[in-house]
């Protein structure tokens, strides 16, 4: 079956998860090209639609005025015609502990492109295991789209971990008439590292674990720690390893889990933050996912990251669909990779 003027995408290509039904619907919102995903998410063990990427479709769909078909839970198919993307003031509440930064992934790349002032109000998970969390939102992503020229602030309300969800989240942005280049091939010096355990309706004693943890895996004995106990619907923690260096912040995170030892979610966390440290490149994997749309949307640029991973080469391809945008990731040395987004055509 072929649906006319539509981009058709097999869900079950390159990463074959949720990503390729977030990243088409806001591609599809800032190009105004429609699409028809037929084998939702069939790279994963329980493919079709879940609440999550349901809460992220119909938001995609009422921020612009468009048209959905198959936006049902399981759907293992998804039709979006996009309208005009309308500046205003959204609220999007998941029901469960679906990550919250995920569905703003999907309605960043229309807020980044249409100039005016963007007010989404979320209620879910926060803090997720197979999502970006929401300190690495706030402190890796957004100063980098501010550095592009778009104002993005989060505020965090309250904390939301799985199962119980029920955080809540601000996210605002004002976006100029065009993003600017960005040009991160360089990390520079480090200029401070630290660890942030939290904890939330659990002993403190698991964040204190952590930070013991991290300390001794990666030799920082004087760097800033702190635990901090915050309220939440359900019990929860993280451990969040922050990277600040001259041009850029790097975050990562370890989430508990029920029957997992602090200790090893703290060593889980440590260990990718000292093979990002060891590579001397600015840019992680999972911030070179986020940073490839909005790139591809504005004035392009580059950036050095370590090898692409599944997540960035179905970016890749989902740019070259909907802007016809060729984005190219050549090796620098064994270990090092430069990407490179030309600005939109």
């Amino acid at each position: 079956m072929t649906v006319p003027d539509l981009i058709e995408i097999d869900g079950a290509h390159g990463e074959g998860g949720g990503q390729i039904v977030r990243s088409a619907l806001g591609l599809a919102i800032a190009t105004r090209r429609g699409f028809w995903i037929t084998n939702l998410r069939g790279g994963r063990a329980r493919p079709g639609l879940l609440r999550q990427h349901l809460t992220a479709a119909r938001a995609a769909r009422d921020i612009c005025g468009g048209a959905l078909q198959g936006d049902t839970l399981g759907s293992t198919e998804l039709m979006f015609s996009p309208g005009t993307a309308a500046p205003d003031r959204y609220a999007c509440e998941i029901g469960s502990a679906g990550s919250t930064l995920l569905v703003v992934q999907a309605l960043l790349p229309a807020m980044i492109s249409a100039p005016g002032r963007w007010t989404v109000e979320l209620t879910g998970g926060t803090h997720n295991p197979t999502a970006p969390s929401f300190d690495f939102f706030a402190r890796a992503l957004a100063p980098l789209l501010r550095r592009m020229g778009a104002r993005v602030d989060a505020t965090l309300h309250r904390h939301g971990f799985y199962p119980a969800g029920g955080g809540r989240v601000t996210v605002e942005v004002e976006a100029p008439a065009r993003l600017a280049a960005l040009d991160l091939t360089e990390r520079g010096l480090v200029t401070r590292r630290s660890i942030v355990a939290t904890v939330a309706n659990l002993g403190r004693a698991i964040g204190e674990r952590e930070v013991a943890t991290v300390r001794e895996r990666l030799r920082w004995a004087t760097e800033p720690a702190r635990v901090d106990e915050v309220k939440s619907p359900g019990p929860g923690n993280t451990v969040a390893i922050v990277v600040d260096s001259e041009h850029v912040t790097e975050v990562f995170t370890g989430h508990g889990a029920k029957g997992v030892p602090a200790e090893r979610v703290a060593a889980e966390a440590a260990d990718e933050a000292a093979a990002y440290l060891a590579a001397g490149v600015p840019v992680g994997t999972h911030l070179a996912d986020q940073l490839l749309v909005p790139m591809a949307l504005g004035g392009g640029g580059a950036f050095a990251t370590v090898a692409p991973t599944p997540h960035t080469t179905t970016q890749i391809d989902l740019v070259r669909w909907f802007l016809g945008s060729v984005i190219t990731a050549e090796p620098i040395d064994d270990v090092r990779w430069r990407i490179t987004v030309p600005p939109r055509p």
